[in-house]
């Protein structure tokens, strides 16, 4: 008999909603204004294949995306936040990543310490391979179920189909929407795993600009060979902490990080990202690409 990790899981939602010219300020975590043209909301129970037969844009937690002030398309918004609890863990694509930390906590299973604390779903954390503190989605998933929008039928898509690698997978062309992901957790002490969450936690808060609005580590770790090359180090090399344009600002706590200290553009942050990218480039060689998806709309896709 499956049983529900007792976590504080929201009502699912059982009709689909429409809602037109609706501001997702709220609902990405740089806290850009942006209107959409039309936002749904779906679950399981109503899951409408027709949704995705126009410009559109799936949002998880909206804590790796860049908005424009205006996007032209459909966001839809998958709200099943339900965790079942087996041998193992399965959780729904909307479940924050801290109720799937603290339901394997709880049932005393490990291999996600290193996720606690980061402000993304479990559909985000499988569609980017997020990781951290030297673990990643990849070595802790054992299948995903998605919904192929080439085919028009549900599949289930194995670890090695994910085809991952650092901070990508297979889901990142487009071809599939996530609706939930199995994992493959072994037993743990929980008092052990508990520690490494809360340590992991406090690393995140020691070291991390966590009480501005941001889309977390903004550029991805250039590639170096064997030796791991940090973007963080080669920003602050190059003296960029605290540079400003418009009220978007490379983080004055941490360097891969850029804040929105007020009320920051889309242009504004890809217009920092520009310079710290050219000036990166020229004084050590290395390029950095950005980590958050860009949002794109006629009105955004020149800046």
């Amino acid at each position: 008999m499956l049983k529900v990790a007792e976590v504080n899981v929201a009502a699912q939602t059982k009709k689909m909603k429409i809602e037109k010219n609706f501001s997702i300020k709220k609902y990405n975590t740089f806290k850009l204004d942006c209107v959409v043209k039309e936002f749904v909301t779906i679950d399981t129970e109503n899951f409408d294949k027709n949704i995705f037969k126009d410009k559109f844009f799936i949002l998880g937690n909206g804590s790796n995306i860049l908005c424009p002030e205006y996007y032209d398309g459909v966001i839809i918004k998958y709200v099943n936040k339900n965790i079942v609890i087996n041998k193992n863990i399965t959780a729904y694509s909307a479940v924050l990543l801290n109720w799937l930390c603290l339901a394997a906590l709880k049932n005393s299973l490990t291999g996600l310490e290193w996720a606690y604390g980061i402000p993304g779903t479990v559909g985000g954390a499988v569609y980017m391979n997020a990781g951290a503190y030297g673990g990643e989605i990849a070595n802790v998933l054992k299948s995903v179920y998605c919904y192929n929008f080439e085919t028009h039928d549900f599949c289930v898509l194995s670890n090695k189909d994910c085809k991952f690698s650092y901070r990508n997978s297979i889901f990142m062309n487009k071809k599939y929407f996530i609706l939930s992901a199995d994992f493959d957790l072994k037993k743990g002490d929980p008092t052990e795993i508990k520690a490494k969450m809360n340590d992991n936690l406090q690393k995140r808060k020691d070291k991390q600009p966590m009480n501005l609005p941001s889309a977390g580590s903004f550029f991805k770790r250039p590639v170096s060979g064997d030796n791991p090359v940090y973007a963080a180090a080669l920003i602050e090399q190059c003296g960029l902490k605290g540079y400003k344009i418009g009220d978007a600002m490379v983080s004055e706590k941490h360097a891969g990080f850029i804040v929105n200290v007020g009320k920051a553009t889309l242009k504004d942050i890809l217009s920092l990202a520009e310079i710290v990218q050219k000036t990166v480039k020229d004084q050590t060689g290395y390029w950095l690409e950005l980590e958050p998806e860009v949002l794109c709309s006629p009105t955004s896709e020149s800046l």
